[in-house]
C-alpha cells in the first residue's frame, strides 16, 4: 500500500461496453460469481449471446445457497433459509474480467437481489458496500488490500506434496517455481490486479502475492479475482493451490493479511509526521476499535476450524489482541511509512484465507469506526512478542489472547452488537449457522484430519 489511492471502478462500465469488450476478446462464456458464507466462490456461466438478459436480470439461485457449509450442499436449518425461495445474482459491469487461464471465459462478480429488485439481506457484497458507505458518511474513504499466502502442491505417490522444500525467500525456491510464478504474475497483471511483490514464504511450497490497494469494495473483489487467478494458473501447470490457514501441521500457516488506511480528498488520514509511529490520533482510535472487537471479528477473519491451528503464539499470526510497530506477533502490525504519508497503513495479521473478504472487511470497518466514534485509545504499542510476557503483564497492559476455537469466536460474535449491526440480523443468523455447523461437524477431528478437509476447499 505504498501508492496513493487508485480509483478502481471510479467510472461505471455500461452493459453495452461489457458486451463489446467480451465479443472483441473472443469471450464465449461469462461466469457470474459470488462468495458465500463459507467463503466458497460459486458461479453460473452464461453464453455470450445470452449476456444481455443476464446483465439486466441476473441469474437465479435458491436462497439456500447462503445456508451451505464448506462441507457440502446440504442447507443448515439454523440459518433460517431453505430450498424454497429464489434470489437473483445481478452482475456488476465494473467487475468484468477476462480470465487468461481459461480460454474464451470472463467473469463478473454480482450482487444478490430479491424479486422486488432490492438488495438481499444475506448478501456479503452488499454488507461491505453498506460498511463503506457508512464510513464515507463519516468522511472516510477506506483503502484496503488483502495479502494472501498459499501453498503450491503437486500430486505425488503419497498424496499432494509441496513443489519445493525451502525456507523463506530463498532464491532456489524462485527458480524451482519460476514457470508457474511468472505465469501467475502475468495472469494477475493481465486481469488488472497490479502485482506488487511475489516471494517464497516460510513453508515448503508456500508463496505470497501482494497487489495494490483499492477502495474497500474493489479490494474485496480483487482478492476474489486473485484467488481465482492463482488457482486457475496452478491447474494449468498440473498443480493445486491451497489458501487453507494451516494445511500441514509441521509447516507454517497461511495468512491473508488485511492492509487498511483511511483517506479524504487524496490525503492519508492515518499519517502524522510528529508521532513516533507516524500515526494520527484517528489511526490510534481506529486501532483501538479493531482490538476491542477482535474476539468477535475472529469469527469473520479467522472463521474456519483450521484457522485455530494457525492462530497460536510464535506463529507470526497475531494470536493476541495487541498492536505494535513492525510487530509480526501482534494482531495489528503498524507499517513503517518509508515512502511518506501515502504509504501509512496498518496490517491485521489475524486474517486468513478461509475468510469471506467482504464480511471480513465490513466487520473491520465497523469495529474501526466504533473506535473512532468513541475516541478509544489502544494503550502503548507493544514492541516485544506478547507471548514473552507473563499473564500478569499482559493483563496489566490489556492484552488478551484471541479465541482458541471457532466455537469461541462464534460465541464472541453473538455477544458483539456492533459487528452484528453491520451484518444485519438475517446475515448474522445465516453466517453463524454455517460456521457453527462446520465447528460441530469437525471439532472432534484431530488436526491432520481437519486440515485435510480444508486443504482444497480454500
Amino acid at each position: 500500500m505504498a501508492i496513493p489511492p487508485n480509483r478502481v471502478h471510479a467510472q461505471r462500465a455500461s452493459p453495452n461496453a461489457v458486451y463489446d469488450r467480451a465479443r472483441a476478446a473472443g469471450v464465449r462464456l461469462v461466469r457470474v460469481a459470488y462468495c458465500d458464507n463459507a467463503n466458497l466462490i460459486r458461479a453460473k456461466a452464461a453464453p455470450l449471446d445470452g449476456l444481455d438478459g443476464v446483465l439486466k436480470f441476473g441469474v437465479g439461485f435458491t436462497v439456500a445457497q447462503q445456508a451451505l457449509p464448506m462441507l457440502g450442499d446440504t442447507p443448515l436449518p439454523a440459518s433460517g433459509l431453505s430450498p424454497i425461495g429464489e434470489v437473483w445474482l445481478v452482475p456488476d459491469p465494473d467487475t468484468f474480467t477476462i480470465l487468461p487461464y481459461s480460454q474464451g471465459v470472463a467473469m463478473m462478480l454480482g450482487d444478490f437481489q430479491t424479486a422486488a429488485g432490492e438488495p438481499w439481506a444475506h448478501d456479503p457484497r452488499a454488507c461491505l458496500r453498506r460498511a463503506a458507505e457508512i464510513a464515507a458518511a463519516d468522511g472516510y474513504e477506506v483503502q484496503a488490500a488483502f495479502e494472501p499466502e498459499f501453498y503450491l502442491l503437486r500430486p505425488g505417490p503419497s498424496g499432494y506434496e509441496p513443489i519445493d522444500r525451502t525456507n523463506f525467500a530463498v532464491t532456489i525456491a524462485h527458480d524451482a517455481a519460476h514457470e508457474v510464478l511468472r505465469d501467475i504474475i502475468d495472469t494477475l497483471n493481465t486481469m488488472g490486479l497490479d502485482v506488487a511483490l511475489v516471494y517464497p514464504e516460510s513453508g515448503p511450497g508456500q508463496f505470497e502475492v501482494s497487489i495494490r490497494h483499492a477502495p474497500a469494495l474493489a479490494a474485496a473483489d480483487r482478492h476474489i479475482l486473485l484467488r481465482e487467478g492463482v488457482r486457475g494458473v496452478a491447474i494449468r501447470h498440473g498443480l493445486s493451490a491451497s489458501f487453507a490457514p494451516k494445511p500441514f501441521a509441521e509447516s507454517a500457516g497461511s495468512g491473508c493479511h488485511l492492509h487498511l488506511s483511511l483517506w479524504r480528498d487524496g490525503q492519508n488520514l492515518m499519517y502524522d509526521e510528529g508521532d513516533r509511529l507516524r500515526l494520527s490520533p484517528l489511526a490510534y482510535s481506529w486501532i483501538a476499535g479493531v482490538l476491542a472487537h477482535l474476539p468477535a471479528l475472529c469469527a469473520l477473519v479467522a472463521p474456519s476450524v483450521n484457522s485455530y491451528a494457525r492462530l497460536r503464539p510464535h506463529s507470526w499470526a497475531g494470536a493476541f489482541a495487541s498492536y505494535g510497530p513492525e510487530n509480526r506477533e501482534a494482531a495489528i502490525r503498524v507499517i513503517t511509512p518509508r515512502r511518506g504519508p501515502a504509504s501509512s497503513n496498518v496490517e491485521l495479521k489475524t486474517c486468513d484465507g478461509s475468510a469471506n473478504p467482504y464480511l471480513a472487511l465490513a466487520g473491520v470497518i465497523a469495529a474501526g469506526l466504533d473506535g473512532v466514534r468513541r475516541k478509544l485509545a489502544p494503550g502503548d504499542p507493544l514492541e516485544v512478542d506478547p507471548s514473552s510476557l507473563s499473564d500478569a503483564e499482559r493483563r496489566a497492559r490489556g492484552i488478551a489472547p484471541l479465541p482458541a476455537t471457532l466455537g469461541d469466536a462464534a460465541d464472541a460474535l453473538e455477544r458483539d452488537s456492533i459487528i452484528q449491526e453491520i451484518l444485519g440480523a438475517p446475515l448474522t443468523q445465516s453466517y453463524l449457522a454455517v460456521r457453527r455447523g462446520e465447528w460441530e461437524a469437525l471439532r472432534g477431528l484431530d488436526q491432520a484430519a481437519a486440515a485435510q478437509r480444508h486443504l482444497f476447499v480454500y
